[in-house]
């Protein structure tokens, strides 16, 4: 399927940073490296446990952040990354709060087609 970066930028109470996501379609929730969700000034609201890869479990802070990629824009929660944390993560969580869709083939964000029913 290969590997697919959007950029974006994540404000929040001190300041906003533009940032490389990585998209992973696995994750639910998005992921920021410690050093930057320290500089836009976000703080932790609750703790959530979550599964890794190889079946660990790890707890981590979550926090609320504002969003801005492809065209749209919105809040989303966020997993305060640690220090060894290597790069920015956007979940599926945050693509459904904006109303986007990952095409998997041709590596691109959509619009979603939005049910009101």
């Amino acid at each position: 399927m290969g590997i697919t970066y959007i950029e974006g930028a994540v404000r929040g109470p001190t300041g906003t940073e533009r940032v490389q996501f990585l998209i992973d379609s696995g994750a639910m929730y998005s992921l920021l490296p410690d050093a930057v969700w320290r500089r836009i000034g976000l703080t932790a609201n609750r703790e959530e446990r979550f599964s890794l890869a190889d079946g660990t479990s790890v707890s981590r802070p979550v926090s609320e952040c504002h969003f801005a990629l492809a065209q749209r824009a919105g809040h989303a929660p966020v997993i305060l990354g640690e220090p060894d944390d290597p790069e920015p993560l956007l979940g599926v969580v945050t693509l459904e709060n904006l109303g986007l869709v990952f095409d998997p083939f041709h590596r691109t964000l959509h619009p979603m087609r939005m049910l009101l029913i």
